[in-house]
């Protein structure tokens, strides 16, 4: 387990020699798959950007939203944990990942929320958008709709899991803003988020971030894989009274994602203030945070996102491969 205390020091070194040395933070991916974003969740400035306003696809991240709307439902008392969810034939039939199903059985609804947060399985994403939403195309337009409501103006989902669909889009800015909303509005199911196993029906399921439990002050959230889209994750990150929210998406690997984030928490975590979170979630870093190493050029630098209801999303052309999905 790293000690951030020492990656503090290595940051601080890092500043005084930037006129010799650099920090390469971001490898070279394709334009079409790369973009990230640090956002100090203490304040909501944004500290890093790189394409960070570019349609992706967003993979299992996608579940970020269908967990979103399934603590809405508990908290309005139309589902408990101990619901029982029935798992249909067009769930069951889901690719990986997933748990697997008989014909005709549940899941109680607390399983449900491990096996999303932790094992990102789509058979229950499935089930779970079909029990909330009527139908799973029901349930996206919901999904969509609390999109706008929390200022994600460039998020179109189709789908309760992610697996491809070429109308299925995001940005890492908006993936930020919904990671920041997860917490805030929900900090009583966010521990869900930090799981890296689960039992279920007396088997160990582990999940797929590895940044938990290796990096010191990682806590969640997501990760998510196709082939159109490469490696994504959203990180959240608490040490020493300061807070970042890390979205990487399009890596190469899911090792060389998580390298990108660990060496975002060295540089970005120094620079993040204490105090609550901010009302607005993204506003312009200073010039003082300009980056002293080669990273990718930022698109609109500094440019806040105002929370639009009424924006629209252009849509790819571009087929979507399929490809397992984490």
């Amino acid at each position: 387990m790293r000690n951030l205390v020492a990656l503090f020091a290595v940051a601080a070194l890092l500043a005084g020699c930037a006129t010799t040395e650099t920090l390469n933070v971001a490898p070279q991916p394709a334009p079409d798959k790369f973009a990230a974003i640090v956002v100090d969740a203490s304040n909501g400035r944004t500290l890093y950007q790189a394409y960070s306003t570019a349609p992706r696809y967003p993979a299992s991240l996608t579940k970020m939203m269908t967990l979103y709307l399934t603590f809405e439902a508990m908290q309005q008392g139309r589902v408990a944990k101990t619901t029982l969810i029935p798992v249909s034939e067009n769930a069951r039939s889901q690719p990986p990942s997933k748990l697997g199903f008989k014909r005709g059985e549940q899941i109680e609804l607390e399983s449900a929320i491990r096996a999303l947060a932790t094992k990102s399985a789509n058979d229950v994403a499935v089930a779970v958008g079909e029990y909330l939403g009527g139908s799973e195309e029901g349930f996206a337009r919901q999904m969509t709709a609390k999109a706008r409501q929390l200022g994600m103006t460039s998020t179109v989902f189709r789908n309760a899991s992610g697996l491809p669909d070429p109308e299925q889009r995001t940005t890492a800015r908006d993936m930020a803003v919904l990671g920041m909303a997860l917490r805030k509005h929900f900090p009583q199911h966010y521990s869900y988020f930090s799981a890296t196993d689960f039992n279920f029906r007396g088997k160990r399921v582990r999940g797929h971030n590895d940044l938990l439990g290796r990096v010191n002050g990682v806590d969640g959230i997501k990760t998510g894989y196709i082939r159109a889209s490469g490696f994504n994750i959203v990180t959240s990150v608490q040490a020493d009274g300061r807070k970042l929210v890390i979205v990487v998406m399009g890596g190469d690997t899911a090792r060389k994602r998580n390298a990108q984030v660990e060496e975002m928490i060295v540089r970005y975590m120094p620079q993040a203030a204490g105090g609550s979170l901010a009302s607005s979630l993204f506003t312009p870093a200073p010039a003082a945070t300009a980056l002293a190493a080669p990273l990718p050029a930022p698109a609109n630098p500094g440019m806040p996102i105002p929370v639009d209801t009424s924006a629209t999303i252009q849509q790819g052309d571009a087929p979507v491969p399929m490809g397992e999905i984490q």
